[in-house]
């Protein structure tokens, strides 16, 4: 029997982590896994982008580009790759179209060989100038279909969306499901559109997560519906709001006539170096392990633990119910956009208001950019009823045109501000981080030479907080302390038990 063979990203040194511990695995705790990987057979490693440019400054006092240039080092005969928001690059806003190609430019400078590049609306105009960044570095330009369900989203409409990518040069594309929504059937035939429509030779990854329990069959249904890669995690780092174990897939297309060709001696070596690692982050660990009220809810994992922590601290812990009701409604009143970042935190955090202070009372100035255009254009059409309230409360026009391009030239403004910056060291690279986080680059800055900082635990300290914890009688006392994440910038919030 002939085999046709599934190539496979693995995810473990960048979403894997992203999704299961909030992005704080450090650096350290990933190179000695890298000759592995880099031996293992993938299709390409996903490693950078994501959340963890902003965690590595934010949290870890590691630069970002000392991440990607060490891997690169480590990883000499592997494709690395990127996921890339677009427009947004990997920061809140959109940039200017300059900025957009100054860090594609640097990333693929770097090490950088596939960027994934995706809109949270789906909207191609804010794909495209990344998208022919990319191209124009001579590396691997992957446009992605971010998969969400409503009553407007149909097989047909995300086989027209694949065209539109093809047409602006993706040499392959992305199917991505960041919440586990893709159900086998929809997968096949999603997949079989955009096969027959454009030709087999079409390349598709597929990206699932695995919180509602059924991906991994996807994953089967896709592969055999012509799926060319599909995204997996290695066992020790995978499942709950992850994704599906790289050894799984490798188990059940035995006997098929499909094969990965991964080594598995080499998968057993990384699957044991993330098990001896994975304990030490249990502290940012989520909870979920498998939830299917997403199929109805459609709200992803972070999102739901993001709502939560921002109810608990407005002592309303009680109404979480009430605001997975009403997030559908407010999507739909958004013109369905995909629940993904930033719309994800933008619609929750709308829901939120509503539920606490009434429909549309107060409106938070993102939600109102939203309604208004400025994040550009979702499938359906937004309430006309909720424009005019973000009309009246932003005091600006809703737009039609793409939102970068009311934006002036900005390049030299973000060097002569960095450049301000105690410890900026001239380089572009730093311009472009201050550019992703003015808000947090500056204290980054100064202190990047006292070098990264590791916040997973040893287990000398697993072990003495333990002891400690049994010895105090797990009493706890005082305030509780929560932050809320909103656009890129922290809230603290002080809770008092009652």
């Amino acid at each position: 029997m002939s085999q046709r063979t599934i190539g496979v990203t693995e995810v473990a040194l960048r979403d894997a982590h992203q999704s299961l511990m909030a992005t704080r695995m450090a650096l350290e705790d990933m190179v000695d896994a890298c000759a592995d990987i880099d031996a293992a057979g993938y299709w390409s490693v996903e490693c950078w982008g994501g959340a963890t440019y902003d965690s590595c400054i934010r949290f870890l006092n590691e630069d970002p580009w000392v991440r990607l240039r060490t891997f690169r080092e480590l990883l000499p005969n592997s494709k690395l790759q990127m996921l890339l928001r677009g427009q947004n690059l990997l920061g809140y806003r959109h940039y200017e179209d300059d900025v957009v190609r100054r860090f594609v430019d640097a990333s693929a400078e770097n090490g950088m060989d596939v960027f994934r590049v995706f809109d949270a609306l789906n909207d191609p105009r804010n794909m495209e100038v990344a998208m022919k960044a990319v191209t124009a570095t001579g590396k691997h330009a992957q446009g992605t279909i971010c998969y969400t369900i409503s009553p407007l989203h149909t097989v047909e409409g995300y086989v027209k969306l694949a065209g539109q990518l093809l047409d602006m040069g993706a040499e392959s594309l992305a199917l991505k499901d960041m919440a586990a929504l893709l159900q086998p059937q929809p997968a096949y035939d999603i997949i079989r559109g955009i096969k027959s429509t454009y030709g087999e030779d079409t390349q598709i990854n597929v990206h699932c997560h695995a919180t509602t329990g059924v991906t991994l069959v996807t994953l089967m249904k896709a592969i055999e519906a012509g799926a060319d890669v599909v995204d997996t995690a290695i066992s020790s780092m995978s499942l709950g709001p992850g994704h599906n174990p790289t050894e799984s897939l490798v188990a059940m297309l035995e006997g098929t006539e499909y094969t990965t060709d991964l080594d598995m001696d080499r998968l057993i070596k990384i699957r044991d170096h993330f098990a001896k690692i994975r304990p030490k982050y249990a502290a940012f660990e989520s909870a979920t392990l498998v939830d299917t009220d997403i199929f109805s809810s459609q709200i992803p994992g972070g999102m739901l633990s993001n709502m939560e922590s921002q109810l608990k601290a407005q002592g309303a812990g009680d109404k979480i119910k009430q605001v997975m009701e009403e997030v559908p409604r407010v999507k739909a009143d958004a013109g369905h956009p995909p629940l993904v970042t930033p719309s994800s935190q933008i619609v929750g955090t709308q829901a939120v208001f509503n539920v606490l202070m009434g429909k549309y009372k107060v409106m938070t100035g993102e939600f109102a950019d939203l309604m208004l255009g400025y994040y550009g254009e979702c499938i359906g059409e937004r309430n006309p009823e909720v424009v005019e309230i973000a009309r009246a409360q932003a005091k600006k026009d809703p737009i039609t045109v793409r939102p970068a391009d009311l934006l002036q030239p900005e390049w030299n403004t973000l060097s002569t501000d960095a450049a301000k910056l105690d410890g900026f060291d001239g380089t572009d690279t730093d311009v472009l981080t201050y550019a992703m986080f003015p808000g947090v680059a500056p204290g980054f800055f100064s202190t990047r030479a006292e070098g990264p900082k590791n916040v997973g635990k040893t287990e000398a300290q697993l072990k003495a907080e333990a002891e400690a914890k049994s010895d105090s009688g797990n009493a706890v006392t005082g305030p509780i302390k929560y932050k809320v994440s909103m656009g890129g910038r922290d809230h603290s919030v002080t809770v008092e038990r009652a």
